[in-house]
C-alpha cells in the first residue's frame, strides 16, 4: 500500500511546474532488501514476468539503478539459461556438439574483422554466456579475457583513424560521423558488442553525450542535450537567439554545410531551405530544425543501425525499466573513482590480513598515486578501470600474499579481481614493482 502511495505522489510530480529528480523517489529500504535477499528479487522479478500480483518492477521509480542492474542481470541469466539448454538439447538429439557459449574466436591483429565475421554468422548466439579466445595465446576466459577483449575493440573502434566516429574536442565525447564510409553492419556490431557486454556484466569505457542513451530508450531531445554533445555550435545558435540585431545580416539560411572528405556539401533544413534566409522572425524554427538535423536526420542511418544490434540483445521487458541516465551508469559504470572504499571492502587471503605491513604500504603506495595511475591498477588488477555501478565498494577485491621475493612483480587474476602481492618490506620496492607491473598489461597472458 505504501508503495501504491509512492505511485500516485510519482505521478502527480511528472506533472509538477518544478518536479522532484527521480532520484529522489529511490527507496533505501526496498534496494537494500533487494541487494540482500536474491530469493525475493527471484520471486518478484517472476511475479512481475508472468503478471501474477504485486510486483516491486511495476514501481519501478522506487529501484535504483543497482537494483534495476539485477534485475536485467535476472532476465538475462533467464534468457541465456534457455539458450544453454536449447544448445545442450540440440546437440544430444542432433549428435553433435554444439557449444553452449557465444564463443569469438579473434586474432589480436584482426580484432574489428574477426568479430564482425562472427557475430554476423552467429546471430541466435547473441544471448549465451560469452566466451573470447585469442588465436595463440594461452589465456582461458573466466571473465578476465573478455573485458580486455572489449577494452581493445572498443579502442579500435573509436580511434578517429577507422572514420565512424567525431570526437568532440572540448566535452570528448563521440558522435556518429554521417560522412563514415563504414557500412551499416559496423554500426550495428558496435551495437551488438553493447549489449553483449551489458548482458555479461562488462562495464564499458565508451563516452557517448547523454542524447545518445536518451535515444536508445526513446526520450524526447531537446536543446540541452544538443548542447551538452556540441556545446561550442550550442553556444552560436544561443546568440543567434539572443542577438538584438538584424538577423538578415548573418547571411544565414536554412541549411547546414559540411565536409566530406574535401568536398563541401550542404544539407537542407527544409525543401528550399538553402534559398530561405534566417530572420528574427523565423530563428526560432531554424534553430529548432538545425538541432532535430544534427541529433536525428543527419545520422539516422548510423544512429538505427546501432540501436537495431543494441536491441537485439538487450531489447526485453527489463531494458524498459531503465531511464537513459540509468543505462548510462549501465553501460560505462559508476563516476565515483573511490579508492578509500575499496580499500574498506578488500578481502586478504594467504597470510596477509588488514594489518599486515606490506598491505599498509601497498594502500599507502596506492592512494599516493596521480588518477591516471589508479586506473591502470585497476586494469591491472581487474581488466578494467570501470567502476561498477554500486562504486568501488561493491567490487570484491582479493589480495593474496606471493611469497617473500621482492625481485618478483606483482600479478593478477583478472578474471576474480585478485591480486598476487610479494612481502615487500619498503614502500620505494612496492611503488617501483607495482608501476612496472601495472605498465606492462596488455595481452591475454596466464599468470
Amino acid at each position: 500500500a505504501a508503495v501504491q502511495v509512492l505511485g500516485i505522489l510519482h505521478e502527480a510530480n511528472a506533472g509538477a511546474a518544478e518536479p522532484l529528480p527521480f532520484h529522489a523517489f529511490y527507496n533505501d529500504a526496498i534496494n537494500q532488501e533487494l541487494a540482500a535477499n536474491d530469493e525475493y528479487l527471484r520471486e518478484d522479478f517472476r511475479r512481475w514476468q508472468v503478471r501474477d500480483g504485486f510486483s516491486l518492477c511495476d514501481y519501478a521509480f522506487t529501484l535504483d539503478a543497482s537494483s534495476k542492474q539485477l534485475v536485467l542481470k535476472l532476465d538475462a541469466y533467464s534468457q541465456m539459461e534457455q539458450e544453454f539448454q536449447s544448445a545442450m538439447l540440440r546437440s544430444i538429439f542432433t549428435m553433435s556438439m554444439q557449444s553452449p557459449f557465444l564463443v569469438l574466436r579473434v586474432r589480436r591483429d584482426h580484432l574489428i574483422r574477426d568479430t564482425l565475421h562472427q557475430l554476423a554468422s552467429r546471430t541466435s548466439d547473441l544471448k549465451r554466456p560469452l566466451k573470447v579466445h585469442i588465436v595463440g595465446e594461452e589465456g582461458v576466459d573466466e571473465g578476465g579475457v573478455q573485458k580486455e577483449f572489449f577494452q581493445l575493440i572498443t579502442r579500435e573502434l573509436f580511434d578517429p583513424d577507422y572514420g565512424m566516429w567525431l570526437q568532440d574536442e572540448r566535452s570528448g565525447t563521440f558522435w556518429f560521423n554521417q560522412a563514415s564510409l563504414e557500412s551499416a553492419r559496423e554500426f550495428e556490431m558496435i551495437g551488438l558488442l553493447l549489449g553483449i557486454a551489458i548482458y555479461n556484466g562488462v562495464i564499458l569505457d565508451v563516452r557517448f553525450p547523454h542524447v545518445v542513451y536518451k535515444k536508445l530508450v526513446g526520450s524526447p531531445c531537446d536543446f540541452a542535450d544538443f548542447e551538452e554533445a556540441f556545446p561550442d555550435v550550442a553556444r552560436g545558435l544561443r546568440q543567434l537567439l539572443e542577438h538584438t540585431g538584424d538577423v538578415s545580416e548573418l547571411a544565414l539560411t536554412f541549411s547546414v554545410t559540411y565536409e566530406m572528405y574535401g568536398e563541401r556539401k550542404v544539407a537542407e533544413l527544409h525543401p528550399g531551405g538553402a534559398e530561405k534566409a534566417v530572420t528574427r522572425a523565423n530563428r526560432d524554427d531554424y534553430v529548432r530544425r538545425y538541432v532535430d538535423h544534427a541529433l536525428n536526420e543527419s545520422v539516422a542511418k548510423q544512429f538505427n543501425n546501432f540501436a537495431l544490434g543494441f536491441h537485439r540483445v538487450c531489447g526485453g521487458a527489463a531494458l524498459e525499466l531503465f531511464r537513459w541516465q540509468e543505462l548510462e551508469l549501465l553501460v560505462c559504470g559508476s563516476p565515483d573513482f573511490d579508492f578509500e572504499a575499496l580499500e574498506r571492502g578488500a578481502v586478504y587471503e594467504d597470510g596477509y590480513t588488514r594489518d599486515s605491513e606490506t598491505i599498509k604500504l601497498f594502500w599507502q603506495v596506492v592512494h599516493g598515486l596521480e588518477a591516471h595511475l589508479k586506473r591502470k591498477v585497476l586494469i591491472f588488477t581487474t581488466g578494467s578501470d570501470r567502476v561498477p555501478i554500486r562504486g568501488l565498494s561493491n567490487l570484491r577485491f582479493v589480495i593474496s600474499r606471493n611469497g617473500s621475493d621482492e625481485a618478483r612483480l606483482p600479478s593478477a587474476h583478472t578474471c576474480f579481481n585478485h591480486l598476487l602481492l610479494p612481502e615487500y618490506k619498503t614502500a620505494e620496492t612496492l611503488e617501483a614493482r607495482l608501476l612496472t607491473a601495472i605498465n606492462d598489461t596488455e595481452g591475454f597472458h596466464i599468470v
